[in-house]
């Protein structure tokens, strides 16, 4: 095949993927984080794997490989080249397609049943692009119990994990059928070891003053009860909600209670819950203050330093 040929079939197929990419974000401009191709490091600090087991040469299917180590920003969530800096080695590994030149195996990570590149980025694009639907790679396993949907956003693999984590707490401690309340839920993960560590902390303060120590469920009950209610009232009655959009009153609970025991520590144990709240409220302004000027003093940082690497060159 001649070169001149090649390079113009190489081209046009870069180009075809490239606008690919440029659709798909102009398509979800609304969304933009629909786009993005998921990062595996992302996803390992949502899951929290186990262990990593070495399964060696497998043939995956493609459509189940939806993110990267360390190229997640080059490309988008089909594996579409979003640079044209991607341009010249995209081409090198489509002409080896074209030729039906054997290419080493990618490297991936497989998490929550999908993967992850760790090596090979342009290889699963040019793939893909080509309609492959399997490719040879070499996988390392991390175990995990959550079962990842293929397709999923960053988002959406976020939402799947607080369900798993959700109905592990309410199996493992009864905690609905205990206080018939199954609304415990949480915007970020992690959040279910915190009440679980709240529960506990609560039952030790009681059982001090017992000579026949509480059940745990006798404590979820308490704690529920005497400790969680009366809070999501304070929160109700000075209408935090409003301030925390896409948040829920569990999440406010946590930082309600983390910012009450903070007060304690300088101002004593008799400090009200009332007190505690109304302070709080008092200080969100001051705090989104705080956080606009931080953002802007970041950006300031960014645009210095960019300009500082252009001069360089």
């Amino acid at each position: 095949m001649a070169q001149s040929f090649l390079s113009s079939q190489t081209g046009e197929d870069f180009y075809k993927a490239h606008n690919k990419a440029l659709l798909n974000e102009v398509q979800h401009f609304l969304n933009p984080e629909a786009t993005n191709l998921v990062s595996f490091t992302d996803v390992k600090k949502l899951l929290k794997p186990r262990n990593e087991v070495y399964q060696g040469m497998q043939t995956v299917k493609i459509d189940l490989i939806v993110g990267s180590e360390g190229r997640y920003q080059d490309f988008d969530n089909h594996f579409f080249p979003k640079s044209t800096f991607l341009k010249k080695r995209w081409e090198h590994v489509d002409e080896a397609h074209i030729q039906d030149i054997p290419l080493p195996p990618i490297s991936l990570y497989e998490l929550g049943g999908l993967y992850f590149v760790r090596d090979g980025n342009h290889r699963v694009s040019v793939a893909k692009a080509r309609g492959v639907e399997y490719i040879d790679a070499d996988v390392i396993s991390l175990k995990s119990e959550i079962h990842l949907k293929p397709s999923s956003t960053k988002n959406q693999m976020i939402k799947q994990v607080l369900s798993y984590e959700k109905r592990e707490f309410y199996n493992e401690t009864n905690f609905g059928d205990i206080t018939d309340d199954w609304c415990l839920d949480f915007s970020t993960p992690g959040q279910y070891d915190v009440i679980y560590t709240h529960i506990e902390t609560h039952r030790y303060y009681i059982n001090q003053n017992k000579t026949e120590p509480i059940t745990f469920e006798d404590a979820i009950l308490s704690w529920h009860t005497n400790v969680y209610v009366p809070v999501v009232k304070a929160i109700e009655k000075y209408r935090l909600m409003k301030k925390f959009k896409g948040r829920t009153k569990p999440d406010l609970y946590i930082y309600l209670v983390k910012y009450w025991d903070e007060l304690k520590q300088k101002f004593g144990n008799d400090l009200s819950l009332d007190k505690a709240t109304k302070d709080f409220k008092h200080n969100l302004p001051s705090a989104k203050i705080l956080q606009r000027i931080k953002n802007l003093f970041e950006k300031i940082m960014l645009r210095s330093s960019q300009k500082e690497n252009v001069s360089k060159k």
